[in-house]
């Protein structure tokens, strides 16, 4: 009799188990730690997920797959492929940086560090989980782990309406897309049997006429949850608001690791599972992928510079106009032979955008400090006051737009164009093309605000002193040799060797107001100033060998 107990590789579910263990341990730290000492939870978040990356490096060496049926030991539920593996390098990687971004974040806030360095590692545990996922069940359960705390992350400012409005927003939005996809998967096995993603495919191949229907609509529903995770065209209005109300580094978590995890779920439903339905979903892939580059350019280049919050809102857009880009590749995959390419090219650009978006976030959290309001107005003379944060964030927002010397950022964008070219959606490539050239303009335009002087600062006027009237004293009536008028002006005479009198009247004299210097910028604490480092850091080694990067593009991922 065939046993029904599956074996565990503990190895290749190591990345997202410590991740998930680490969050444990934080929880329960938690609990025994005084107050004065609960920055030591901090420490140990980011040691769990050092701990989580390095664990992806035995894993390079084969593809590795555990929780297989025991009757069928090709059929498995995890695979630490390398796909997976890049995926879960990028969502650790950026859960990371996120952690060194926030370490400032929850001490000025004053946000329960318990509870939020919990959440953040569990997030980031269901992320690293969704990419290795190869059935429907577990990707459902993986996505609904990476969203869940990240509800909390974003309404954790106790007291802040922005901060309520956007947690209640993010979750009516998210458990309204998450019913749509859970009635797609249900649709789905209800036509196949089955939910493991290589058997879906061969189930939808050989699908009963009559059961038909419901397969495509399964397909399509299943399609539109994972559309909403990447914050895709026009599923993505809860974007902004949820980005301004999040504490910074929070929205860059989002903007990162939120779409990491939606982008590759997306691509396991289409390609893995839905490759037999690739003329409904491809063409629908990239409509959304023009309307969303197209939505989120358009509304980036309307952003009022002066605006409260216009700084993360300018970001917040550039994300869902940097999310079409990718959906480009996948579009691409329906139309080609061999998807592999086109997925490696999706894994290649969000690479890219992962270090560079978190180091933008970065610079806006250390403005922030100073500027709470967060403009993009606030930013103005930032080269005179942090020479290496402005030199930073212009590398950050030249490699978004394409241009040297964020040389990444071009060779990407490039390799996505070519993709859409090659699987002869000219039309699609001619709609990016012009989608990069508007957002050149935003992109371009906050760049030469870091390096314009800074704003003057308001001269302060004279204060005005008054002058009090000499007192006269009254002289009594019939007193010799005098009036009122006399005595008056007698008052007015100098005292005897003196200096004469000034007349004293109601006019003010002015008093020159002592001169202010401005004062120098805060040190920024290492934390942040190391998240930023870093991020530069990696952005220039990419420019400098974007075949680091680019190599994703041409390799057997899936």
């Amino acid at each position: 009799m065939t046993s029904l107990v599956q074996s565990v590789d503990w190895l290749a579910i190591a990345p997202p188990a410590i991740a998930a263990g680490a969050a444990l341990v934080v929880l329960v730290a938690d609990l025994f730690l005084p107050e004065r000492r609960k920055p030591l939870l901090g420490a140990l978040a980011l040691g769990g997920l050092v701990l989580a990356a390095l664990s992806l490096l035995p894993l390079l060496d084969g593809d590795r797959r555990t929780f297989c049926l025991t009757t069928a030991p090709d059929t498995c539920s995890y695979a630490a492929d390398p796909f997976a593996l890049a995926i879960q390098f990028l969502v650790l990687g950026g859960a990371l940086l996120t952690a060194l971004l926030s370490v400032h974040t929850v001490r000025d806030l004053g946000l329960p560090a318990g509870e939020y360095w919990f959440l953040l590692l569990a997030s980031a545990a269901g992320a690293a989980l969704l990419p290795a996922s190869r059935d429907l069940a577990t990707l459902v359960v993986a996505l609904e782990v990476a969203s869940l705390p990240a509800f909390a992350l974003v309404g954790l400012r106790r007291g802040s309406r922005l901060s309520s409005e956007a947690a209640l927003k993010f979750f009516l939005s998210s458990v309204a897309a998450t019913a749509v996809m859970l009635l797609g998967v249900s649709f789905v096995y209800a036509a196949t049997g089955s939910m493991h993603l290589s058997r879906v495919a061969d189930g939808l191949d050989a699908v009963p006429a009559q059961l038909s229907t419901l397969a495509t609509a399964g397909v399509a529903l299943t399609l539109v949850g994972f559309a909403f995770k990447t914050a895709a065209a026009p599923f993505h209005f809860w974007v902004p608001d949820t980005y301004v109300g999040a504490p910074v580094p929070v929205a860059g978590y989002l903007s990162v690791v939120g779409k990491a995890a939606g982008f590759s779920g997306l691509i396991l439903v289409a390609v893995l599972a839905f490759p037999s339905h690739a003329e409904i979903w491809g063409p629908v892939v990239a409509v959304l992928a023009a309307l969303t580059m197209t939505a989120g350019n358009a509304a980036a280049l309307r952003q009022n510079p002066g605006r409260a919050h216009s700084a993360v809102r300018l970001l917040a857009w550039s994300s869902v106009g940097q999310a079409g880009y990718l959906l480009v590749p996948i579009a691409a995959a329906a139309y080609t032979d061999d998807p592999n390419d086109a997925i490696g090219t999706t894994v290649a650009y969000a690479l890219m955008y992962a270090v560079v978006n978190l180091g933008a976030f970065g610079v806006t959290a250390l403005v922030a400090r100073t500027h709470p309001e967060g403009r993009i107005t606030d930013f103005r003379g930032l080269w005179a006051a942090r020479p290496l944060a402005a030199l930073s964030l212009g590398f950050f927002l030249l490699a978004l737009a394409g241009l040297p010397p964020g040389i990444i950022g071009l060779f990407a964008k490039v390799a996505v164009f070519s993709t859409a070219v090659e699987a002869g959606l000219g039309w699609l490539a001619v709609v990016m093309a012009v989608n990069v050239v508007i957002a050149l303009y935003y992109y371009l335009r906050w760049t030469a605000v870091l390096f314009r002087a800074p704003a003057p600062e308001p001269v302060a006027e004279p204060v005005a002193e008054p002058v009090a009237e000499p007192a006269v004293e009254p002289v009594p009536a019939g007193a010799s040799g005098g009036t009122a008028e006399t005595a008056a002006a007698a008052a007015l005479e100098p005292a005897a060797g003196g200096p004469a009198a000034t007349p004293a009247t109601p006019a003010t004299a002015s008093v020159a107001a002592p001169s202010v210097t401005p004062a120098r910028p805060s040190k920024a604490p290492a934390p942040l100033a190391a998240a930023i480092g870093l991020a530069a850091v990696l952005g220039i080694a990419l420019s400098g060998a974007p075949q680091l990067v680019l190599r994703f593009a041409t390799a057997a991922l899936l």
